[in-house]
């Protein structure tokens, strides 16, 4: 059996890093978390520029101006 999980209307409420991490909270309650390895311009950036980010379309989207990445919020859950 298959189980569709409808994704267009996720956002972010909370983004934060531990251990290598990437932590998302979503406005429904639920947390994902990711290895930042998943992600070769988070990994590579420094502490300072992984902390500088802005949500984008309301938090369904995640930038980092200074390392030129996005990350749709919709795709962690994929």
């Amino acid at each position: 059996m298959n189980t569709l999980i409808k994704t267009e209307n996720i956002f972010a409420k909370k983004v934060w890093f531990a251990d290598m991490m990437l932590y998302v909270q979503l406005t429904d309650g639920r947390e994902v978390g990711v290895h930042i390895d998943w992600f070769p311009k988070l990994r590579d950036a420094s502490e300072k520029d992984r902390l500088d980010w802005r949500f984008i379309g309301n938090g369904q989207g995640i930038h980092w101006e200074k390392i030129d990445e996005d990350l749709l919020v919709s795709r962690l859950l994929s």
